[in-house]
């Protein structure tokens, strides 16, 4: 007699605090639903990008939900390093074999260290795999940094474009700003990018030495926490003196007419 299949498995994209790597965090259950915080502590098989800060995570999610099983007997599987470095559709990663608990009928999570997996983060290779097997895939109600920071800047929100990082390097970083500023000035197209803590005063540096006086720039850092910093003005304001972001705070930046 043969044994019928499963039912599979769903993927659900699970999204965290935006306080990863803060000195403050804000009460879980202040930026996440109910029901997302529900799914995730009924979940006990994960996709993610670091398995410290997932199990961190699982962590504060238990202060407020039971989860289905201690955290030692969760099943956290880090994505490999170098999909993190050139990215999901750079590295030619199958994720498929990560999936192998929701074939068998378990339901799947992934998660990333900040906001919603797969956007400005890595996870979309396992979500295509995903449809590729069949699986239904079910993103969860979070924060996406993003879009808080569209939101809030007063530039486009019907015409933008995130474009990851940009260059470490200052002459590289100051060539790809004038792009940047020249395709959304000829645009209207706002342009989005993110950037690391500690590179956020070179990064402001560099905007201020690059781009036109009358260019809008737009910078949010800590967002959904009480030190939440947005400010949106043109580059001529922020040359008077303006406070740009912090030393500790992941920042995203804007830039429009």
């Amino acid at each position: 007699m043969n044994t019928p299949k499963p039912t599979p498995g769903r993927l659900f994209l699970v999204p965290t605090p935006l306080d990863f790597g803060c000195t403050e965090q804000a009460p879980i259950t202040d930026v996440l639903s109910n029901p997302t915080l529900a799914t995730a502590a009924g979940i006990q098989h994960w996709v993610c990008e670091n398995a410290k800060s997932t199990r961190a995570f699982l962590k504060r999610v238990a202060e407020t939900h039971p989860l289905i099983a201690p955290l030692a007997e969760q099943t956290i599987t880090e994505l490999p390093r170098h999909v993190h470095k050139k990215g999901d559709h750079q590295s030619g990663f199958d994720g498929k074999p990560l999936l192998a608990a929701a074939l068998q009928g378990q339901d799947v999570g992934l998660v990333s260290e900040a906001g919603m997996p797969a956007v400005a983060d890595p996870g979309s290779s396992v979500v295509r795999a995903a449809h590729d097997l069949g699986l239904t895939v079910v993103p969860l109600v979070g924060p996406v940094s993003l879009l808080l920071a569209l939101a809030a800047s007063g530039l486009n929100g019907q015409n933008f474009a995130f474009v990851g990082y940009l260059p470490q390097d200052a002459a590289e970083r100051a060539t790809r700003l004038k792009q940047l500023e020249s395709l959304a000035l000829k645009s209207g197209q706002t342009q989005l990018w993110i950037e690391t803590p500690y590179r956020n005063a070179a990064m402001l540096g560099g905007l201020l030495q690059s781009l036109n006086a009358n260019t809008r720039l737009a910078i949010a850092s800590g967002l959904t926490l009480p030190t939440a910093h947005i400010r949106s003005h043109t580059v001529a304001q922020w040359k008077k003196g303006l406070q740009g972001p912090d030393g500790h705070t992941p920042a995203v930046y804007a830039i429009g007419p």
